[in-house]
């Protein structure tokens, strides 16, 4: 097999690994929306694999969730069938963690045993699998925050939780374009471009982390109006928690505030980038073109989710359109980055592909 053939078919399974952590994305977004996510009291990485397959195991199942804090506080006097509707998602979203794993570790096994990858590739595939297997410990981390006396997770953890994820995303997409697409310099006298695109990418993962927060203390209830929250600009009560600080992370006009804020910052920020990378060459221009029409249909998704009080479907594509954007801001600050020129030293062998 020729080594760009090679390349190519690791960047479309790299690009698969990270479709398979959107869709864990949306569905994680679902089970939330839903009040899934409580649904499986105990965190079994093996024998969870397997769904309960008859009346008993199911009744088990139900009778460990009916002595958790949710069903005592929230749904009690819920049926069996009615438990089902929540246990499938929560069982979804699991078994899709468990796949993504699976998806990313057996190909990266066999091409180790081949040596098709060159040892920093695989050193940096194994330690996203690695990130991957801290995530499925986090996100039981957090479940087991509602399974306290408070049947609600922790917005801290729920963020830590969607903060990996975005990370294990990003790392997979900017790998997978390094296969797919190796690239010439495309302007070494202004680093200061790669780093406000960067920086913009940072800025972008801090706003999903912020809609986390609105999510974990339901502020999207709260304020449905557009663009005044309560009539006004800034919100009455914005700073009413002592310490000052806690506002931030438990007042809801806070939180929603800061969220309408880092949109309103990225609607200004992102076509002012995009004017100054103008002259990048084609292949920048086209992901620019993508970045401006996901920035665009995530404001338009967020204004409708807030306005109608996130309904579900809304709430889920708001969520998947932030991971989205942010994939396509990767894909920019890669076309903005220059690559090294090969050389005798540092050429990968032949048939390897590379970092």
């Amino acid at each position: 097999m020729s080594h760009s053939v090679l390349r190519a078919r690791i960047a479309w399974w790299l690009m698969a690994c990270a479709a398979m952590i959107w869709l864990t994305l949306v569905v994680g977004g679902i089970t939330r929306l839903t009040h899934s996510g409580l649904s499986i009291v105990q965190w079994q990485p093996l024998a969870g694999v397997m769904p309960p397959l008859d009346g008993a195991a199911w009744q088990a199942e139900f009778a460990r969730y009916r002595e958790s804090p949710e069903y005592r506080m929230v749904n009690a006097g819920m049926s069996l069938e009615e438990f089902k509707g929540i246990f499938w998602w929560e069982y979804g979203h699991r078994l899709l963690g468990r796949l993504d794993g699976l998806v990313l570790a057996l190909p990266l096994l066999l091409l180790w045993r081949q040596r098709a990858v060159d040892a920093a590739l695989a050193r940096r595939l194994a330690g996203i699998f690695v990130l991957g297997a801290l995530q499925g410990a986090l996100g039981w981390y957090m479940v087991k925050s509602g399974l306290a006396n408070d049947p609600r997770v922790s917005q801290y953890r729920l963020a830590a939780h969607l903060a990996l994820a975005f990370a294990i995303f990003g790392l997979l997409l900017w790998t997978a374009l390094g296969q797919l697409r190796p690239r010439e310099p495309v302007d070494a006298a202004q680093p200061g471009l790669r780093r406000a695109g960067m920086a913009l990418l940072a800025l972008l993962f801090v706003m999903a982390m912020s809609g986390a927060l609105v999510a974990g203390i339901h502020a999207g209830k709260a304020y449905n109006t557009f663009p005044l929250m309560a009539g006004r600009l800034v919100p009455e009560g914005i700073l009413m928690l002592d310490p000052w600080y806690l506002n931030f992370f438990n007042n809801p006009a806070t939180v929603q505030f800061d969220h309408r804020l880092g949109a309103a910052l990225l609607a200004v920020l992102v076509p002012w980038f995009l004017w100054r990378a103008r002259g990048a060459g084609a292949r920048a221009r086209r992901a620019a073109a993508f970045v401006l029409a996901a920035l665009a249909l995530q404001i338009s998704l967020g204004i409708a989710t807030l306005l109608l009080a996130v309904p579900v479907a809304l709430g889920t594509a708001h969520q998947a359109g932030a991971m989205l954007l942010f994939g396509t801001l990767v894909w920019l600050n890669h076309e903005l980055r220059a690559a090294p020129r090969p050389t005798n030293e540092t050429a990968a062998p032949e048939g390897a592909a590379v970092v």
